[in-house]
C-alpha cells in the first residue's frame, strides 16, 4: 500500500473513531485507559524486544547520549507510562461539563459545554512514552488521536500501537480512536499535514527546527512552541537568599527542558550585592556565565554576551547575565527577547510585582517562583500534552481541557424567533 493511501485510511477511520469515541462515557474512557495500563506491563517483554532493535539502529547511527536515553524503554519506563495512563483516569472528564448557563427572555436556556476537538495529529520525535502519555490524554478528552513519531521509534512506536489495539478491542472505545503511522517515510508527515477535512489539530513536540516545519506547512491549525528563552528578573528590593535560590533551581534542576532560565536580568541596585554569590554558585555546578559588560565589572571571569545570547535557548549549563536600570528595562528586554513561554520576578514590592504580571506577554508568569513550575502537573492540571505559546486556543500547559473546545445547547419549548 502507498504511503498516500496508507494517510488517507488512517485519517477517515480516525474521523469516524472520533465520532464514537466522542459519545463513550467518562466510565468507558476510564476502562479502556486502566485496560492499555495493565496491557503494557502484561506486554512488557515484548516491547523491550522492539525497542532493542530502535536502540541497536541508534547507536549505529551514532546518536548521542541523550537521545538514546530518550529512546530506551525499559521496566521502569514502563511503568510509568502505566501509572500515567492510571493517573489520568483519576483526572475529572472536562467533556460534557457546562462553563456558563443563563436563561434569556424569552425563556430560551443557553450553555457553553465541552466537546472535544475532533481528532488530533500529534507529530513528534525520539520518545516512545510520548506515544502513550498523548493517546491516553486524548483519549480521555474523547479525541481520535493519529500518532507520527519519529523514524528512530519506529519498532517500539509500533510495538506500543499493537498494545492498545489490543487493549481498546475489549472495550466500548473504537479501536481506530488511536493509530500510529506505520511507516517511516517522511512523505507520510507532509500528508497528515493536508488532511484538514479530517484532523482538527496538528500538535508537533521535538525541535524548533521539526516544529517550524510543520507550523510551515500545514492546512490544520498547529498548537506550538518554538523555544522557550526564559528569564527571571531580580528587582530591587528582592529578598536575594530567595532570589539565589529560585536562580539556581531555574538554571541548574533541569537545563535542559524549555521551562528553564536562560537569561537572568538583575536590577542595578541588586547586582553588587546578589552577583557576586550566584556566580559562585553557578560556578560550583558547572553554569557558563555569559554577561553584560556591567555584568563582567563584578563577575570579571563571565564571557562576554553577544547579541546572540539574548536570543539563546540554551537548554544546557550556560545562563546570559544582563544588569538593568529599573523594572521598564527588564520589561523591554523581555517583550523584545522573550519566547513568551515563561517568565518570573523576585521582588518584594507588591505594585512591582503586579506591573510585571500584567506587562508580560507569556503563557506563565510568576512571582517569587522558579521558572521551573510552568509544568501541567506542577499547576495542578494532572498530566499535559506539552506548553503552547499559541494564544489560539491554547496558551501554556496543554491538559484535558486544553483539548476540549465548546458548543452552545440552547433547550426551548416551543420560541421562534419574531425580530
Amino acid at each position: 500500500m502507498s504511503v498516500e493511501s496508507i494517510v488517507s485510511e488512517l485519517a477517515a477511520s480516525a474521523r469516524k473513531a472520533g465520532m464514537e469515541l466522542a459519545a463513550c462515557s467518562t466510565a468507558e474512557k476510564n476502562e479502556a485507559l486502566e485496560k492499555i495500563a495493565e496491557k503494557l506491563l502484561e506486554k512488557a517483554s515484548g516491547i523491550k524486544e522492539q525497542n532493542a532493535l530502535d536502540l541497536e539502529a541508534a547507536r549505529k547511527n551514532g546518536l548521542t547520549d541523550a537521545m538514546i536515553d530518550r529512546l530506551t524503554v525499559d521496566g521502569k519506563t514502563l511503568s510509568a507510562m502505566a501509572d500515567g495512563l492510571m493517573e489520568v483516569s483519576r483526572l475529572e472528564d472536562p467533556v460534557g461539563s457546562s462553563d456558563a448557563t443563563w436563561i434569556r427572555p424569552n425563556g430560551l436556556a443557553v450553555s457553553r459545554v465541552r466537546i472535544p476537538l475532533g481528532v488530533i495529529g500529534i507529530i513528534y520525535e525520539s520518545r516512545p512514552n510520548v506515544t502513550i502519555d498523548a493517546a491516553g490524554l486524548c483519549l480521555k478528552s474523547g479525541n481520535a488521536v493519529i500518532l507520527r513519531g519519529g523514524t528512530e521509534a519506529i519498532h517500539s512506536n509500533r510495538a506500543l500501537a499493537a498494545v492498545i489495539s489490543e487493549a481498546l478491542r475489549e472495550t466500548a472505545v473504537p479501536e481506530k480512536a488511536v493509530q500510529v503511522v506505520p511507516v517511516t517515510d517522511r512523505n507520510a508527515v507532509n500528508l497528515l499535514l493536508e488532511r484538514e477535512d479530517e484532523i482538527d489539530l496538528i500538535i508537533p513536540r521535538g525541535g524548533e527546527g521539526l516544529i517550524r516545519f510543520v507550523a510551515e506547512n500545514s492546512r490544520i491549525p498547529v498548537l506550538k512552541h518554538y523555544k522557550g528563552v526564559c528569564h527571571v528578573y531580580v528587582d530591587h528590593p528582592a529578598d536575594l537568599a530567595m532570589a539565589k535560590d529560585i536562580c539556581f533551581n531555574a538554571k541548574v534542576q533541569r537545563p535542559g527542558v524549555c521551562n528553564a532560565m536562560e537569561t537572568l536580568l538583575v536590577h542595578k541596585d541588586a547586582a553588587v550585592s546578589f552577583l557576586p554569590e550566584m556566580g559562585k554558585r553557578f560556578e560550583a555546578a558547572g553554569v557558563e556565565i555569559r554577561g553584560c559588560s556591567r555584568t563582567r565589572e563584578i563577575l570579571p571571569g563571565a564571557k562576554p554576551a553577544e547579541e546572540d545570547d539574548w536570543h539563546a535557548e540554551y537548554l544546557d549549563l550556560i545562563v546570559a547575565v544582563r544588569v538593568v536600570d529599573r523594572l521598564d528595562s527588564a520589561l523591554e528586554h523581555i517583550a523584545r527577547y522573550g519566547s513568551q513561554h515563561t517568565e518570573a520576578i523576585v521582588t518584594k514590592d507588591y505594585a512591582r510585582a503586579e506591573r510585571f504580571l500584567k506587562s508580560v506577554d507569556s503563557s506563565v508568569v510568576l512571582v517569587n517562583a522558579s521558572t521551573r513550575f510552568n509544568d501541567g502537573g506542577q499547576l495542578g492540571l494532572g498530566a499535559e500534552m506539552g506548553i503552547s505559546t499559541t494564544k489560539l486556543h491554547a496558551f501554556g500547559p496543554m491538559g484535558l481541557r486544553e483539548l476540549t473546545t465548546t458548543k452552545f445547547v440552547v433547550r426551548g419549548d416551543g420560541q421562534v424567533r419574531s425580530g
